[in-house]
């Protein structure tokens, strides 16, 4: 028998074709109850990042006498890799892990105190929907790193269960498309699919769908970012709108969060791919300066502060060493091959998008690069030194992996044959290296670019920063978690033995600490902080004076 295994390793049969017959009876009832309660039925398909959320929000919102008028339904694809997320939900617990206390407490509160969510593997739940919300992951897989342009969407997943949806719903049902998707995949792709499903059934009339990006921030703001926040939606016709206007209106706080609604959804799901793609495009562009700044003495985190003081450059971002997440990495990848694929352009219409994302991939190679030489500068070489990275996650106080530079740095590192250790307070597990054969899915591990991968299945991230850095050779600040930002050199110094070379991904480091590491008999090396130089022959110039007093003395 097939089995699912949770991340916490319990494993969970995946269902047999008996049982489906007895759960859809089960929805059945638990339906016509909830009807009876003047409640509207919604179905989410798909209980990952967003979907597990956005299902407890709808299931937690209130009228404003503060009843209940929503009941939902997750769904989820019984497979061995997921089936586990619906015993785990139906049992009260939340099949996503935040560092947001109250994603923990609403999921609870939803499926054990109020009772208006539950989960469910079955696709004939669709049939007793009022509402579909649609958050089906689509992908963007790159075929070489640091080259965007040669990737291409992966949409089949997304593109079956709109087939579904459309052979199950009835006709009265609104769809609605959260998925960041490729602009036109609403018109071009959900659309005619749904209406030929509909043919086939001999429904006459026209499909209800929506589409509504997430702006979802990992973080401790988990949930506020999915109920209070700013949302863009769209429709396929003036029924669709009102009804996702409507729906929305429902479950998000639109009065201090007022909706937009836009046109066509070619127009929101454009939005979303340009909002991301503006985002990784400025990261980007500080690629160039910081490079500049490493070769010519400058400090890029100073001219950074110096220019936010301006309220018109107050967002100015340093970029560390890679742009993490899952949206960033290849939102504009999307936006590409829609293009080429959808629209059926075959001119080089896009060149700053690729360029950024293909810089952003790439930058934390050049981190192994300073990683490498601050090793030489103290006789040593990668291939015979201990390197901890401190920071798995893709950003700050985040337990968030996916696509994090820390992960090309370890991956190149292992390539060089250097002995590599994790810590991360927010990461217990690091599944892109344990199980980097089937994950993010078979195939598509980062693994495949570099040689020398097979033993990073062992590495685990470690919880206890002393063991961590133990004897390291190297210590690198990739990620600017809170318990690293104020770490004391001398401390640091005493836990790892002796003096380390010190990699500075995210100007973690100031002044006064670079130049005590260095007093300290330590190398250090920064991403932008090309003034570490001079603050280390300073150190340097002061050390061989007093050495020269003491022998005249």
């Amino acid at each position: 028998m097939e089995y699912s295994l949770s991340p916490d390793g319990k494993r969970f049969s995946l269902p047999q074709k008996k049982d489906y017959k007895r759960e859809f009876e089960r929805l059945e009832r638990i339906v016509s109850r909830e009807r009876k309660k003047d409640r509207e039925i919604v179905v989410v398909m798909g209980l990952g990042f967003v979907g597990a959320v956005m299902a407890a929000v709808v299931a937690d919102s209130a009228d404003k006498k503060g009843k209940s008028k929503k009941f939902v339904i997750g769904m989820q694809r019984p497979s061995t890799r997921s089936f586990w997320k619906i015993p785990m939900l139906n049992s009260g617990i939340s099949p996503v892990k935040a560092e947001d206390p109250e994603v923990d407490t609403l999921i609870k509160r939803c499926v054990i105190d109020k009772k208006t969510l539950i989960a469910t593997y079955t696709y004939d739940a669709l049939k007793l929907a009022d509402v579909v919300i649609v958050d089906v992951q689509c992908d963007f897989l790159k075929e070489d790193l640091g080259n965007v342009v040669s990737g291409r969407a992966e949409i089949e997943a997304l593109e079956e269960s709109i087939k579904i949806i459309g052979e199950k719903i009835t006709p009265e049902c609104l769809v609605l498309i959260e998925t960041t998707v490729p602009p036109g995949t609403t018109e071009y792709i959900a659309y005619p699919a749904m209406k030929k499903a509909f043919e086939v059934r001999g429904i006459k009339k026209e499909p209800l769908l929506a589409h509504s990006y997430e702006r979802v921030m990992p973080g401790r703001d988990y949930v506020r970012s999915i109920r209070d926040f700013w949302r863009v939606c769209s429709g396929i016709n003036d029924k669709s709108k009102k009804k996702v206007k409507k729906f929305l209106s429902e479950v998000i706080t639109v009065e201090d969060y007022p909706l937009t609604v836009l046109d066509r959804p070619i127009e929101s799901e454009t939005c979303k791919i340009v909002e991301n793609s503006y985002r990784a495009t400025i990261l980007a562009f500080m690629d160039e300066w910081s490079n500049f700044c490493e070769k010519n003495g400058v400090d890029l985190i100073k001219v950074i502060d110096a220019i936010k003081v301006r309220p018109t450059h107050s967002n100015m971002i340093f970029p560390g060493p890679g742009i993490g997440g899952y949206c960033l990495p290849k939102d504009g990848g999307l936006g590409i091959w829609a293009y080429r694929h959808l629209m059926g352009f075959e001119d080089e219409l896009f060149t700053m998008t690729p360029k950024a994302i293909n810089i952003n991939d790439t930058r934390a190679l050049h981190a192994v690069e300073l990683i490498r030489d601050a090793l030489r500068n103290m006789g040593k070489v990668v291939a015979a030194s201990l390197i901890t990275i401190l920071g798995a996650s893709y950003r700050e106080d985040v337990g968030d992996t996916r696509y994090s530079g820390s992960e090309l740095m370890v991956r190149k590192l292992a390539e060089m044959s250097g002995e590599i250790r994790v810590h991360d307070p927010y990461v217990k597990h690091w599944w892109e290296f344990e199980n980097q054969d089937g994950f993010p899915a078979v195939g598509k591990s980062l693994a495949r670019f570099f040689r020398n991968q097979e033993g990073l299945k062992e590495l685990r991230v470690n919880q206890d920063l002393e063991s961590a850095i133990n004897g390291a050779d190297a210590v690198v600040f990739a990620v600017r978690h809170q318990g690293y930002l104020n770490l004391d050199p001398d401390d640091l110094v005493g836990m790892i033995g002796g003096p380390a070379a010190i990699i500075d991904c995210f100007g973690i480091l100031d002044d006064r600490r670079i130049k005590r590491y260095f007093e300290l008999g330590c190398e250090v090396k920064g991403l932008g902080r090309g003034h570490i130089q001079r603050i280390k022959e300073e150190v340097r110039t002061r050390s061989r004076r007093k050495t020269l007093e003491s022998q005249k003395k």
